[in-house]
Parts: C-alpha cells; structure tokens; sequence
C-alpha cells in the first residue's frame, strides 16, 4: 500500500521509498526512510496535499510524491 492511500488518523510504517534522483533523494533527507512511522493527521479539502506527522515535525507532501511511499498499515488486527 502506499501512503497517499491511507485513511486520515492512521499510522503507519515506510517499508520502501520509491522515485528516482532529486524526488526520492527530497523525501529521504526529510526523514521519510524505511522504518519510520507515519501519521497522517489532514488531507487539504481539494484532496492535496496531504499533511503528515512524522519524528517529533509536521510535514505537508503532495499526493503525487506521497505515491513514492510504501507502507505497511495495521487495520483490524491484520497488516494490509
């Protein structure tokens, strides 16, 4: 799955970061790398961005970027 698909108030865990060059080198210096959780908190009313809280910090992400992010989601006691 990846993290533009998830339901507001859930958390999740990065599992890959995809993309090439520039985008996938932006997303891992903003700490988004395998491992690390992930809330996301808002989505904007037109559907983007999306607002993510992650390491202690707020981040706003476009939905097209947030597609390069793989993640594993706990729901109802199963990993989707």
């Amino acid at each position: 799955m990846t993290l533009d698909k998830m339901p507001i108030g859930s958390t999740t865990t990065v599992t890959a970061v995809r993309g090439e060059g520039e985008l996938r080198c932006r997303l891992l210096d903003m700490g988004i790398i395998p491992g690390t959780k992930i809330t996301l908190s808002k989505i904007a009313p037109m559907g983007d961005p999306l607002e993510l809280r992650l390491r202690g910090y707020v981040l706003t992400l476009r939905k097209e970027d947030a597609a390069n992010i793989d993640v594993t989601y706990h729901q109802g006691g199963k990993t989707v």
